[in-house]
């Protein structure tokens, strides 16, 4: 045992939950983890905005299971940080955000940035505290990652004020033992009976299968599941590329018909919140069954007839073993019908050769290149959605996104952590030409740090999903605030150490995304797009 400075019990703390990597932006209050951090071996990783630390450490989670670390300093270090805790919280991803303060001592008396972070915290984390002394700080660390990871998964702010840093303490590890992997409950016997009753009864079922499954021990099984129990399955959020595409039951372009026509609609790990109108969206005769980690969603919005407080991936091993096996071919064909219907009006845009690229072609080149491994980012509204309407993904390849707060300017911290967390992959962040200026400066941090990724602009010179909508209300001339310019973007990138492209026809589109993917550095391919028809009706969320 020695005596050590509370900076060091900070990163000690930290390097026994496996922590490798903080993200931070550099502050007078937090120095001393910094110091801690470069004894205990966790690499300090710096970047240009405090959000982009948040979004760091949200991502470093949805790539690792394991939650991410960012330190910020006082007052606005910490405001700074609000979007991407807040992104995290509605999302369900597990982070901690350590908060600098000023000492203890000037409380309340008007030190540099002193404020009160507790309180600004407590709506947006599961759990907002001030460690209240050096001694204790590990032992607060490891609450932190317990109440991260427990039950539905979430953000936690941990205040540590400067003197609490800067004194000194015994760095004896507490005797608290952290758990290998948080617990998970399955699902109440009889709920799973009842459930397993009404599948087997269903001529109709499908699923819908959200976020949480990628924080089940078993997540994995939903392939299995598949497999034996025909439906269609519809994956969001984190669930994506838990079924290959070519899977028989695997759907993504035909939800609406099915929420209209099902007689037993499951849904797992995804609240009745807009994307499925509140519960609106499925067929008022339908049988539902509500799996969630958190029994406060439970009849949210809408009734259920089975509700089961539990893991998504251990309810579909307790189902699995109930029903075995169930075939309904006539409803997966009637799907299929309508699923390649709705994929085919998209196919001619994808084949297009008209220049400037159009958006789908753009998005299809792209998920050409991807490797096993890759992991794309979506930051944006209206080329995003047509990204994830395209582009294939399969784990252990990832797609990651706003997130049901509609949060842009996500990618340039996303994109860091996931390439830090995953050094083999090709990380692809997929941009609209309206969320690149959120965190633009982050191409700065990306190249001096040696962190190579490949960025993708659809450059349309609008915030097309707001003003789509906008012009139609009230005109060209009576639409404000949406319009933008064919700004060359990548030569920003250009300009902080990365390398850039510029495209406007389609024959360029390939030898740029092949140049990209295959530079050292930070690239851009920044592309004036076509305006998608198929994008046409489109509305914000």
């Amino acid at each position: 045992m020695a005596q050590v400075h509370g900076g060091r019990l900070v990163s000690k703390a930290l390097a026994r939950h496996g922590v490798t990597h903080l993200f931070t932006l550099c502050g007078g209050h937090i120095q001393a983890i910094y110091d801690g951090c470069l004894d205990d071996g966790i690499r300090v990783v710096d970047v240009r905005h405090e959000q982009t630390a948040g979004h760091a450490a949200d991502a470093w989670a949805r790539v690792t299971g394991k939650p991410g670390v960012c330190a910020v300093t006082a007052g606005p270090g910490v405001t700074d940080t609000v979007t991407a805790v807040a992104n995290a919280q509605r999302a369900g991803i597990p982070m901690i955000v350590i908060g600098g303060a000023g000492p203890r001592l000037l409380a309340d008396m008007g030190s540099l940035q002193d404020m009160n972070h507790v309180e600004l915290m407590r709506p947006i984390t599961k759990w907002s505290v001030s460690v209240p002394s050096t001694e204790r700080i590990q032992e607060y660390i490891d609450a932190a990652f317990r109440i991260a990871q427990g039950n539905v998964p979430g953000p936690v702010f941990l205040e540590m004020p400067l003197d609490l840093l800067m004194n000194f303490g015994d760095d004896a590890p507490p005797a608290t033992v952290p758990f290998d992997e948080p617990p998970r409950p399955g699902g109440n016997p009889h709920a799973i009976a009842r459930a397993a009753a009404m599948l087997r009864e269903a001529e109709r079922p499908m699923f819908i299968v959200g976020t949480q499954l990628r924080w089940s021990p078993r997540k994995d099984i939903l392939r299995a599941f598949a497999d034996a129990i025909d439906a269609p399955y519809f994956l969001n959020g984190m669930a994506r590329g838990g079924l290959p595409h070519a899977h028989p039951n695997f759907f993504a372009r035909s939800r609406r018909v099915a929420l209209g026509q099902t007689d037993l609609c499951v849904v797992l790990g995804t609240p009745f919140d807009f994307r499925l109108e509140y519960g609106r969206a499925i067929n008022p005769g339908a049988r539902v069954v509500q799996i969630d980690l958190d029994g406060n969603e439970m009849g949210r919005n809408r009734k259920v007839d089975v509700a089961i407080h539990g893991d998504s991936g251990l309810v579909l091993e307790q189902l699995l073993a109930e029903v075995k096996e169930k075939r309904a071919p006539g409803w997966i064909a009637a799907m299929r019908a309508a699923e390649d219907k709705s994929r085919a009006k998209m196919q001619p845009e994808i084949d297009a050769t008209t220049d400037p690229p159009n958006p789908l072609r753009v998005c299809d080149e792209i998920g050409k290149r991807l490797g096993k491994e890759d992991i794309v980012i979506g930051d944006g509204g209206d080329f995003v959605a047509t990204a994830a309407n395209v582009i294939k993904l399969e784990w252990p390849q990832l797609w990651m996104d706003p997130g049901p707060l509609g949060t842009l300017g996500v990618g340039p911290g996303y994109a860091m952590a996931a390439k830090l967390a995953r050094p083999g992959a090709k990380v692809v962040l997929i941009y609209g030409d309206g969320s690149f200026g959120f965190n633009a400066a982050e191409f700065e941090a990306l190249a001096r740090q040696g962190i190579p990724v490949v960025s993708i602009i659809g450059n349309d010179a609008a915030w097309m999903q707001i003003r789509r909508g906008q012009v139609d209300l009230y005109g060209t001339e009576r639409a404000p605030a949406t319009a933008l310019e064919y700004t060359r973007y990548e030569k920003v990138v250009e300009a902080l150490g990365g390398v850039g492209y510029w495209v406007e026809r389609t024959e360029d589109l390939g030898p740029a995304l092949d140049a990209a993917f295959a530079a050292d550095k930070p690239s851009c391919v920044n592309v004036k797009i076509a305006r998608s028809e198929f994008r046409k009706g489109a509305i914000s969320v």
